[in-house]
């Protein structure tokens, strides 16, 4: 697979040259090593992309010309992930694995027992975003909100078509909430911190509509329990 870019000029006529300067021009240059001739693919990290064919290297921007344009349809299902907040970068580390995943939304939950704070900032984590969604080749860059707090997290689930819970007391298989009828096309998920959610957010959550499912034997951790969550859901609601 081509390796991807994202610019906010995105070029869409077939045949037209475009100066690509930003700061992955220079690093396509020097690390990378692109040379006239070599192809790569552009995006405007909302479906739309255009594959461009490098003519000339300057020192610090690549001269393409375009020679393939489409669009790329978003998924019938849309899935937001509720982080609760764990501690140090594992934050960033948690968007760089639900983005690879394929999450449409990401939403930091300041939970009771979260230890961590978004100290980042929503446009610092859009960053670790835009930069896994180039990793992963995606062309829809997922959207960063604001962290909520339990209030804002009920909302979301009463507006959702499904929406998951994962505890680890769960008594119920995954499995067993989506059945092949089950056919959502706006699914929340909502993933706890390392400390657990208390039975005061999990009653809650309960009663605003969401399921509280289990995950397996295994306790994750919080950082790295959203994909786990993602793929199950993604796979049982054949999403791909």
């Amino acid at each position: 697979m081509l390796t991807l870019f994202f610019v906010d000029d995105l070029p869409r006529k077939v045949g037209a040259t475009y100066e690509f300067d930003s700061d992955d021009a220079q690093h396509a240059i020097r690390v990378l090593r692109m040379s006239a001739g070599e192809t790569f693919m552009l995006s405007d990290g909302e479906g739309k992309w255009s594959k461009v064919k490098i003519f000339a290297v300057k020192k610090k921007s690549l001269e393409v010309e375009v020679i393939e344009t489409g669009i790329q349809d978003r998924l019938e299902t849309s899935i937001t992930v509720v982080q609760a907040l764990p501690k140090g970068d594992r934050l960033k580390e948690c968007i760089e694995l639900l983005t690879e995943g394929g999450v449409d939304t990401i939403i930091p939950w300041s939970a009771q027992r979260s230890i961590g704070k978004a100290e980042k900032g929503v446009e610092k984590l859009q960053v670790t975003a835009r930069e896994a969604s180039k990793q992963s080749r995606r062309l829809f860059i997922p959207q960063l909100h604001e962290t909520v707090k339990e209030k804002g997290v009920i909302e979301l689930i009463k507006g959702a078509d499904l929406a998951l819970v994962f505890h680890e007391s769960a008594l119920v298989k995954l499995s067993e909430i989506i059945t092949p009828q089950i056919k959502a096309k706006n699914v929340v998920v909502v993933i706890g911190p390392e400390g657990g959610i208390t039975e005061e957010e999990l009653a809650a959550f309960a009663a605003a509509g969401a399921h509280v499912a289990g995950l397996g034997r295994p306790i994750l951790r919080s950082a790295h329990a959203g994909l786990a969550a993602l793929s199950a859901v993604n796979s049982l609601l054949k999403v791909f």
